[in-house]
């Protein structure tokens, strides 16, 4: 059962009030940023930064003060069912690549997307130190948008010389590296912005085989849909999102053919596993 809307706010409103939130996140990120912020590990391998949690109680003060109503769902807040009642959620990850940005490397994003009905409608994925704003809107006229000027994803039809964003190593491994074309393939260490470059034309595609959070997709889904392409499991299927479990087994994104190549892949790297 939803909860009721006691206002009720366009989208074109709730994609003004998200894009001028995350410009002030971003913001008060780069004040941090190369200063040696306070950081810890949450859990192992899982650090976090004292930026992390300013940026996160920024976003929230700007996105669910005016809009109460709505759920949230952040990395760095602890979760609560009531967002499972709420049509519109807030979906953040205030530091997307906590340890590129505790390593001074310009590779961490912001992201947020505004979910209805387990799909995200409006999203941001801002990268500060690199100046690119990444923004999509579902009708927004000429798709996603990087700095204000419309985006697209490459028109590669083959996997053969792609270029991908993800881990050299993973298209190594022993027992599948017979599996993929040759291939050219650079990391970034945010999920989010992985999929803003992909969006935005930088790579062809990219493909994540570890699990992943709402946080860390939600907003790049949107990108990439809306520059005309594809975000998806492993399996193939349509991601959702706001479910009672935040967890995916991993993605894939780019053409529709380029995506239609990895599932066949990854299909056969399953039965060698």
């Amino acid at each position: 059962m939803q909860v009721s809307n006691p206002a009720i706010f366009s989208l074109e409103e709730d994609f003004a009030l998200l894009c001028a939130a995350v410009q002030q996140a971003g913001a008060l990120s780069m004040r941090y940023f190369g200063q040696s912020p306070k950081h810890w590990e949450k859990e192992e391998n899982q650090p976090v930064s004292e930026a992390d949690i300013a940026v996160n109680e920024l976003l929230h003060d700007q996105l669910q003060t005016p809009r109460p109503h709505y759920g949230w769902l952040s990395e760095e807040t602890p979760d609560a069912d009531h967002r499972l009642a709420c049509s519109h959620v807030w979906v953040v990850d205030p530091i997307d690549g906590t340890k590129a940005f505790i390593q001074d490397k310009p590779e961490f994003t912001i992201s947020v997307a505004l979910v209805e009905n387990h799909r995200p409608v409006c999203a941001v994925v801002y990268n500060p130190a690199q100046k690119e704003f990444f923004a999509a809107m579902t009708g927004l006229q000429g798709g996603t948008q990087c700095n204000g000027k419309p985006v697209r994803i490459t028109a590669r039809e083959t996997l053969e010389n792609s270029r991908i964003c993800g881990y050299e190593k993973m298209f190594s491994y022993d027992g599948w590296a017979h599996l993929w074309p040759q291939l050219t393939v650079e990391n970034r260490n945010s999920v989010a912005y992985r999929l803003a470059l992909v969006a935005g034309g930088q790579f062809d595609a990219t493909l994540i085989m570890n699990a992943k959070n709402d946080w860390d997709i939600a907003a790049g889904d949107l990108l990439v849909t809306e520059a005309g392409g594809t975000v998806c499991g492993l399996d193939g299927k349509q991601l959702t999102y706001n479910n009672q479990k935040t967890l995916h087994r991993g993605l894939m994104a780019g053409s529709d053919t380029l995506v239609a190549e990895f599932v066949s892949r990854v299909e056969k790297i399953k039965h060698n596993l």
